[in-house]
């Protein structure tokens, strides 16, 4: 196959999000570009492989974001319980940090993982679905939070591992509720 008929990585990726699919060289009628130079459009194959790839391709580069913002999330989660824990105790503390979490990561997400996505919706909305949509992925996250400090003594020394593994346990629930549901 020749060198043109493989998008490059970045035109892949960008060529599946419509608002940046003219930037990249790669024209998109509805969900599947046009096939790529060189090919023929009479070539099914070719043009069903390279809308696949670009979705899939998409969806990683998603992924990946998601799960950056999600460790910064962590971040402000394990900041925050530790900062309110000697106020409110550490179910207090947790509860509050998941929703500081929950607010900074859908802030990101919508301006970077999924940018241009939802919107048109209005903020206090999105946000709103954002927090409903991973419900799922809270209850993942808290209830294994919570699990580990109960039964296991180094998280609850280390609040940190129990907190790491939460966001874990509730990270793809909330990716995927999260692309499906608000970021649409």
């Amino acid at each position: 196959m020749s060198q043109t008929a493989l998008p490059r990585l970045a035109d892949a990726i960008l060529s599946s999000v419509p608002e940046h699919a003219e930037a990249a060289g790669t024209l998109c009628v509805g969900e599947l570009p046009l096939p790529p130079a060189g090919a023929s459009a009479a070539d099914p194959v070719i043009v069903a492989a390279s809308a696949g790839q670009s979705q899939l391709l998409s969806s990683a580069a998603q992924l990946l974001k998601f799960g950056t913002v999600g460790g910064l999330g962590l971040l402000w989660d394990v900041s925050t319980v530790y900062a309110l824990q000697p106020l409110v105790g550490i179910k207090g503390a947790a509860l509050v940090a998941f929703f500081v979490a929950a607010t900074m990561n859908w802030m990101l997400n919508r301006l970077w993982t999924f940018r241009g996505r939802g919107s048109d919706t209005p903020l206090v909305r999105q946000w709103l679905g954002f927090l409903g949509a991973n419900g799922f992925g809270f209850v993942l996250n808290r209830s294994t939070f919570f699990v580990l400090i109960s039964f296991v003594p180094f998280c609850r020394m280390h609040l940190v591992t129990a907190l790491a593994a939460g966001s874990l346990a509730g990270m793809c629930a909330n990716f995927n509720l999260s692309r499906r549901l608000v970021f649409r």
